[in-house]
């Protein structure tokens, strides 16, 4: 062949061009390849006669130089990948020869190449030995040659393998499959680990012994898959995964924990994302140095590190090629490893693990698929993904799963198709269609051009589309298809052609089915643009006369049921008006018809063809409804659902006549009741299902159908001994008491009182008991608590549970259980105690026994009282205990709380998953449809047609539920899960017994009885449902017994428990799979349940917290509850639900919410100081997703005003929390300053966009509603906490125009108060003037909070004329004293700080607004005068108001505009007729405090000290008060004075009056060091610049007083100690000395 000429030639001589070279190869390895056997032989036979040539012996003569390079074109990777991959496993014995003679030649050939060829080889030959040591074996000649490779070392000269590469081929010859080789192998290890350095100090020594026992060492019976995760989003964060490091790597932890942490860790690094963090950390060599120190002397203290070790190094090379090359080198990493597999050789794990890692790195080089392939691809494989070639993984033991690569060569070419295939009919045809197809742009365009009548040559005959073609093409194109379906249907002239027809459209919905599970396939989008409903109405408006008819009329509706169940999750609004409209045509109307047999189709039940033809129409009819019911769910359609309405009703009517008809010749025919049943089960889980009859009142269908499933019971259950002893099937039962659980909902809701209850009791006794009078009651109730099917315990007890909610189903179930020892309360809590009882059964029993508590128990017996609670009697003592305390006794006995607690420990709070061969699932077809009733109990939700108001999840019993069409079973039951069981009670003289409400008398129960057992070795996992009922029930016992309840709970530690199962990180991953954001995730109804499940937990939970929180706070209040508790609270509080699309889910996360902002707003209520620190910083935490969250719940006002109100009335709670310490720790240093909401809601820049946002929502929320509304209101007060603490608030609401809107509010109250005054009729009036007060009051709040230390607000407020506005509403004010208090107190607020503001009150407004009614006076000309006349006219009980107006007047004290008006109004004449205390009172009164701080405000000025100097008598009054004190300002009088002595024009007035110099004096002998300072400051005063005042002050007492002051000041305040004040002070005194002595 002349190609292998010219390779021959390119590759001899050593002038070839590299780019010769490899395009030579290229088509040298496509010849090797070949698909063309010929071809393959040919190449392979050529290669094996040019080895020979150049290495044959014949050539000992010749030079060996010349020769060799002849052979230099195979000596390369891929030629020799290409030959031992694929040539040697070639089925054809000619190709798998060549290619062994050209392995052997070259392996043998050493003698007669150069040692560059030979090492040539031997470079090229590394990379191929993990494929070629496959065929290693002792007896054959290949194998030999490849196993001398291995035993060849460095010592035999140069040419051998590399020393690593050695080591690696030996460890590779353990999973050869050959025992001998493996065999060979330990012994080459064995020599190479004695040779080892430091072999002396390692373990294990080497012996025969222990090679014996390892032949078969990674020959394991359970491979590792090496598969990792690479998630979109980080589960868990970067710090855990640090800290975990950090606990594994530490010398100071003890083993076990870091060995725990180690297995932590290898479950994280599954997710290949979390790797850079640990890689950073040096996690190998850590590693390796735990290995290291594993097989040294003293090894056996870490080997328990050893298995996650090794697990963790396993998925870093598995996930990192780089580390892998590089570890793959290192042959004292590879002979550790092989000493820890002897080490641990019989702990399968660590060998498995071991063998994994020698899989990554001895066959790493053959790993890559891109070092093999022809073309390399640009774009490198996925790190995660590591493959070998198909022939590594036949040849070897692997102790691996992985996947395989290059089964067919990666140089293989496909040829063309030769003319001779192209003959083919199958492609010929094919080729035809394909052609046709694309020359028309599509099947439809080629259907039309098939169908018209003009036809155009525009191709070769042997193009054109034959009949069989063109009958193919319609058939396969669903389109065209159904249309010819339809067509079919509408020219038939027999039943078989219509039936032939519509199971074809059958064929076309089951191939959407398979082809398009994630939507509507062809099929359904097609139907949609037929009008295939007139086809078929012709069939299903008239009844069947025949036994044709009947089959056809079958296979029609089968169609149906199938589409609908189709279009079950998109169902279209046509179909279901177009079915509706059929179902309620008036008569005949046979599809509601049919299903009630009449009195001749009776008569014809004797041809059993036709009575089988009869009730499989019947079973497809019924089908039919029960698929129907289901799909409107989700349908929202208006006329739709009016339809929906009728239907339900009608065919309630119907369901009724076919369970009172019954089957004479052949009794009840039990598939057709329990299809009945299952039917009515369906449509009685709707609510309302009975209230459309335009004929028949609800209630009436309801005792109709309540009769008839009371009859099924008795006749079947009831008198035959219940399960064990029925004839009928479990599913009747099941289908009767399900329906009666609906039916008792539906009578609460249809009733008007509760006397239908009487309607359930049913005589108790046999037929045998004629004579004796029976007694009505619900004793046929009880057997179904004890079935043996779960399902009719859990909706029995679920019927029990609706039954008593009302107080005459407790009197009545009693009554019912007297005969029962325990009666109702030890039966009911029996049933809740039973470990081995599912938790399905146990929730209900819970919520039985939380009904009982509702009603009012008495402490003592009362004669007549209907409802006496439980009753317990000790025979020995003859004590009896009735209500509360038999109650607490009941309890003790029977270890509830501490049965409770370990029903909390064994709360599983994981998803659910079952084996699915389990015998539960391997029912009937029919059992297992979708409309089977077995689906009726795996899921219960609450309705879909969910109202606005906030249900409980406690008062949602499994009675109030819809039926979901899939989801999980009930329970899981592990029998290996053991408990402790509980302590034996102490031998107590009161030995409980539980009796009837009734019972007098019953035998001692003994202390083994059932209800207090401890809890059994084995017991069922314990579900979030259950433990929400039990925090629903402990709720209601803090109702009941407070005291007891909380002491149980504290001893117990049941609240600790019961937080400690609240997990958010559960919802948060069940989230991410509902929005679709982890790569892997469990059916979607699962994960619904789960969700559901755990917000239902937290609800129950937070409620129960709450109640605590008002029993005893301390039951909550502890650091290490309450911090992971709020931490647990507000993530759940964040997550985000945008992408999930389920109703209920998302009602249910509101519904959570709801409660954990109420739980957080009891929290500050109740513990503010405790709780507030760790909600800031956890809101602080997730700061941003909380601001989404609240913009969110106030966007829900009208959807769900109950999050609404909770969210808002959280954020004002928590704000005023926060304003009030503030206010606290004014004064002192705060720690967490940083961490207020007021920085968070002011600081923050990147939130800055969200919390206007919120700012806006709520802004809108107040002034969107009406006034009337109550919402409006919690708006409102959020608003004025917002406004309170936060200034971006203030600044938005500026912007928004709120304190233009609050005036021109206030404005529009003056004016209709005003018009209502002048209106007759004073009680509806007061009425309207109350409504109006409280918009004023709300209005003055926000103006109030808004200005609040904002000038740009004040501004505003008075462009807005605020002042006049108050001005002219002062009458109501003066009528109204909160009024008054809140007008005050936005006066303060207006004039802090602002003299513009405090000037505008001295303006003329009146004339400006109509005055009110004459008989409450006008308002004086200015509000200053108002305020000046109610300051004088207050009397002195109204505290608040007094208070107000002095602050008030405080301010304004600094304005000098005020201060004028207050001069000329003689207001300060007021302040001399104060009366001083008398007698022993040395406090003065409130009243006179108040005036004292206004003096001092209006002696900081010139003008105002002046004004007080002109007070006849002022000064004396002002020296009299100095004399008593007030604990709040005890130097009020003193600071006057010190202001005073500041202005020279004061000076002589005050130096003329001595008892204030005196007083002034004799403060620098006062114990008060505030005393002192202001004396000696008030001194300086007077001295400074004032002669006259040296004079007067050089008495000699005064002299000496100011002498000692300075004396025993220079010696008390030294450096180290002088403060500010200090300083000042001794300033003072040194100014005073030197004044006073100079001359």
């Amino acid at each position: 062949m002349s190609w292998i000429f010219c390779l021959f030639i390119s590759w001899k001589s050593a002038q070839a061009s590299p780019l010769l070279q490899g395009e030579s190869q290229k088509v040298f390895l496509r010849m090797l390849s070949h698909p063309l056997l010929q071809v393959k032989v040919k190449t392979y036979h050529c290669c094996l006669e040019v080895i020979k040539e150049c290495l044959g012996i014949h050539n000992v003569s010749k030079p060996v130089s010349s020769l060799c390079n002849g052979i230099h074109f195979l000596l390369h990777p891929k030629v020799l990948y290409e030959i031992s991959a694929f040539g040697i496993q070639e089925p054809k014995s000619e190709v798998s020869a060549a290619a062994k003679a050209i392995l052997m030649h070259l392996l043998q050939g050493r003698l007669m190449m150069t040692a560059l060829t030979w090492n040539k080889f031997i470079e090229s030959l590394c990379p191929v030995i993990p494929v070629l040591q496959g065929y290693a074996d002792t007896e054959d000649p290949l194998g030999n040659c490849i196993l001398l490779l291995s035993k060849a070392s460095s010592e035999d000269g140069e040419g051998a393998l590399p020393c690593t590469t050695r080591l690696r081929s030996m460890l590779r010859l353990l999973l050869v499959k050959k025992p001998s080789v493996r065999v060979l192998a330990l012994k080459l290890l064995a020599c190479h680990l004695t040779r080892e350095e430091g072999a002396d100090t390692k373990r294990p020594s080497i012996d025969a012994t222990i090679l014996s026992r390892v032949t078969n060492l990674f020959i394991v019976k359970k491979p590792i898959e090496l598969k990792l995760d690479d998630r979109r989003e980080l589960i868990i964060k970067l710090e855990t995964v640090e800290k975990v490091y950090e606990i594994f790597i530490s010398d100071d932890i003890d083993l076990v924990l870091r060995k725990s942490a180690a297995e932590q860790l290898a479950v994280i690094m599954q997710d290949i994302k979390m790797h850079a963090v640990v890689k950073k950390l040096q996690l190998i060599d850590k590693i390796i140095e735990y290995l290291n120190e594993c097989v040294g002397q003293d090894g056996e203290v870490v080997e328990c590190l050893v298995q996650p070790s090794l697990t963790l190094l396993r998925k870093v090379l598995c996930a990192d090629p780089a580390i892998r090359v590089s570890l793959s080198q290192e042959s004292s990493l590879l002979t550790l490893l092989f000493r820890v597999s002897l080490i641990f050789h019989e702990d399968c794990t660590v060998v498995t693990e071991v063998g994994a890692l020698f899989c990554l790195l001895l066959f790493d080089e053959v790993s890559r698929m891109d070092m093999w392939s022809d073309n390399p691809s640009n774009k490198p494989s996925s790190p995660s993904v590591f493959s070998l070639p198909v022939s590594v993984s036949r040849r070897y033991h692997l102790p691996v799963l992985v996947l395989g690569h290059h089964a067919v060569s990666p140089y293989s070419i496909v040829l063309p198709l030769s003319a001779d295939c192209l003959a083919l009919k199958p492609v010929s045809d094919m080729l035809r269609i394909a052609w046709n197809l694309s020359w028309y742009h599509g099947s439809d365009n080629l259907l039309k051009q098939m169908n018209s009548e003009t036809k155009i040559q525009e191709f070769l005959d042997s193009l054109k589309l034959s009949t069989e073609d063109a009958l193919t093409l319609k058939m396969t194109y669903t389109a065209s298809g159904l249309k010819d379906c339809l067509h079919s249907i509408a020219q038939a002239a027999a039943h078989r052609e219509v039936r032939t027809a519509v199971t074809r459209m059958s064929f076309y919905l089951l191939n959407d089915r398979l082809s398009f599970t994630g939507g509507t396939g062809p099929c359904g989008v097609t139907l949609k643009s037929l009008s295939w409903h007139n086809t078929l109405n012709r069939f299903l408006q008239v009844l069947p006369a025949c036994t044709e008819d009947e089959k056809l009329l079958i296979d029609i509706i089968h169609f149906l049921n199938k589409l609908l169940k189709e279009q079950r999750k998109n169902v279209s609004v046509e179909l279901l008006n177009w079915i509706l409209e059929l179902l309620l045509r008036h008569s005949p109307n046979p599809l509601l018809d049919l299903l009630v047999l009449t009195e001749s189709q009776a008569r014809e039940e004797t041809d059993d063809i036709r009575t089988a033809v009869r009730q499989q129409l019947q079973k497809e009819l019924m089908a039919l409804f029960n698929t129907l019911l289901l799909s409107f769910v989700a349908v929202t359609d208006r006329k739709c659902l009016e339809l929906f309405y009728v239907f339900q009703t009608q065919l309630a009517l119907k369901l009724l006549q076919c369970l009172r008809v019954t089957d004479a010749p052949h009794f009840y025919g039990l598939p057709s009741l329990e299809r009945t049943l299952r039917g009515m089960a369906h449509l009685t889980a709707f609510p309302g299902w009975s209230s459309h009859s335009p004929l028949t009142k609800p209630l009436e269908i309801c005792v109709k159908y309540l009769s008839g499933l009371l009859e099924v019971i008795t006749s079947f259950y009831v008198e035959r001994g219940g399960n064990a002893m029925s004839f009928m099937g479990k599913g009747v039962t099941k289908s009767t008491v399900l329906c009666l659980l609906h039916l008792s909902h539906e009578m609460m809701a249809q009733a008007q009182s509760s006397e239908w209850m009487s309607l359930w009791f049913l005589p108790l006794g046999g037929h045998s008991e004629e004579h004796v009078p029976t007694q009505q009651g619900l004793a046929w109730l009880i057997p179904l608590w004890v079935d043996r099917d779960p399902e009719v315990r859990f909706t029995s007890l679920g019927l029990g549970s609706a039954l008593t909610t009302l107080e005459t189903g407790c009197v009545a179930l009693a009554n019912s259980c007297q005969n029962i020892s325990g009666g109702l309360w030890g039966t009911v809590l029996n049933i809740l105690l039973d470990q081995s009882e599912c938790s399905m059964v146990r929730r209900e029993a819970a919520f039985i026994f939380q009904n009982l508590l509702v009603i009012p128990m008495p402490s003592v017996v009362i004669k007549d009282y209907t409802w006496q609670g439980p009753c317990v009697h000790d025979e020995d003592s003859g004590l009896s205990l009735i209500g509360k305390p038999a109650l607490q006794a009941l309890l003790y006995h029977c270890h509830f709380y501490e049965h409770l607690n370990q029903m909390v420990k064994h709360c599983y709070l994981g998803r659910y998953k079952f084996d699915l061969n389990c015998s539960a699932l391997n029912g009937t077809s029919e059992g297992n449809d979708i409309n089977g009733l077995d689906d009726s109990f795996k899921f219960w939700r609450a309705p879909s047609r969910l109202s606005n108001q906030d249900q409980d999840p406690s008062s949602l019993s499994t009675s109030e539920t819809m039926v979901a069409t899939s989801s999980e079973s009930a329970e899981l039951q592990l029998p290996g899960l053991s408990t402790a069981p509980l302590p034996e009670a102490p031998h107590d003289q009161f030995v409980t017994q539980v009796i009837g409400q009734h019972e007098t008398a019953s035998p001692q129960l003994l202390p083994d009885s059932s209800i207090s057992a401890p809890l059994p070795r084995q017991c069922v996992f314990v579900t979030p449902p259950l433990l929400s009922a039990m925090c629903s029930l402990l709720d209601s016992l803090l109702v009941t017994a407070p005291r007891d309840t909380a002491n149980a709970l504290q001893q117990t530690h049941l609240i600790e428990l019961l937080c400690s199962m609240a997990d958010a990180s559960l919802i948060e991953i069940s989230v991410q799979e509902l929005q679709g954001l982890l790569p892997v995730s469990p059916p979607v109804e699962h994960t619904q349940a789960q969700v559901s499940f755990l917000l239902e937990y937290l609800s129950s939970l937070s409620r129960l917290l709450q109640s605590c929180l008002l029993v005893d706070p301390d039951l909550v209040i502890q650091d290490e509850l309450l911090k992971p508790l709020i931490t647990n609270i507000i993530r759940v509080l964040t997550i985000c639900t945008k992408d999930i699309l389920d109703v209920e889910v998302i009602s249910a996360f509101y519904q959570t919410w709801t409660h954990l902002f109420n739980l957080l707003a009891a929290l500050l209520r109740k513990a503010g100081p405790a709780s507030f620190p760790s909600i800031t910083m956890g809101l602080a935490r997730y700061w941003a997703a909380v601001i989404d969250v609240f913009c969110k719940c106030v966007g829900l006002s009208i959807t769900c005003p109950t999050l609404y109100t909770a969210s808002l009335q959280f954020l004002s709670i928590l704000l005023t929390e926060e304003a009030k310490r503030y206010v606290q720790d004014k004064d002192k240093t705060s720690l967490c300053r940083n961490l207020t909401m007021a920085s968070l809601l002011d600081k923050t820049q990147e939130n800055q966009k969200s919390l206007e946002q919120l700012n806006e929502a709520i802004l809108q929320c107040y002034e969107g509603k009406s006034s009337k509304d109550i919402l409006k209101r919690v708006a409102a007060n959020a608003l004025m906490s917002l406004l309170a603490v936060s200034r971006r608030a203030q600044k938005h609401a500026l912007k928004a125009h709120l304190i233009d809107s609050c005036v021109e509010r206030m404005k529009h109250i003056h004016a209709q108060l005003n018009l209502d005054s002048l209106r007759p009729g004073r009680a509806a009036l007061k009425k309207k003037e109350d409504g109006f007060v409280k918009e004023l009051s709300i209005a003055m709040q926000l103006l109030r909070n808004c200005l609040y230390q904002n000038e740009e607000c004040k501004e505003a407020a008075l462009e807005a004329h605020l002042i006049p506005v108050l001005h002219s509403l002062w009458p109501w004010l003066l009528m109204d004293d909160s009024l008054m208090q809140i007008a005050l107190q936005l006066l303060c607020v207006y004039t802090a700080n602002f003299p513009n503001g405090c000037s505008s009150l001295c303006w003329s407004s009146f004339g400006q607004y109509s005055a009110p009614a004459a008989h409450r006076g006008a308002p004086s000309s200015s509000l200053m005068l108002c305020i000046l006349k109610l300051a004088a006219q207050v009397p002195l009980e109204n505290t608040s108001v007094q208070q107000l107006v002095f602050m008030f007047l405080s301010n304004l004290a600094l304005s000098h505009d005020c201060k004028g008006v207050i001069q000329k109004s003689n207001f300060l004449q007021n302040f001399l007729s104060l009366t001083l205390p008398k007698g022993g009172n040395k406090h003065l009164s409130n009243v006179t405090v108040l005036w004292l701080k206004l003096l001092l405000n209006i002696s900081f000025g010139e003008d105002g000290q002046q004004m007080i100097l002109r007070l006849e008598g002022c000064l004396d009054l002002l020296t009299e008060m100095s004399k008593f004190k007030h604990k709040s300002s005890p130097y009020i009088p003193l600071l006057i004075f010190h202001n005073i002595c500041f202005n020279p024009a004061n000076k002589p007035k005050i130096l003329a009056n001595e008892k204030v110099i005196s007083l002034l004096a004799a403060c620098l002998e006062s114990e008060n060091q505030s005393a002192q300072r202001i004396g000696a400051a008030a001194l300086w005063a007077l001295i400074h610049n004032y002669q006259k005042a040296k004079t007067t002050l050089k008495n000699p007492s005064i002299k000496r007083r100011v002498d000692e002051a300075y004396s025993v000041a220079k010696k008390t305040f030294s450096n180290s100690e002088e403060s500010p004040l200090n300083a000042y002070y001794l300033k003072c005194l040194e100014n005073l000395v030197q004044q006073l002595n100079s001359s």
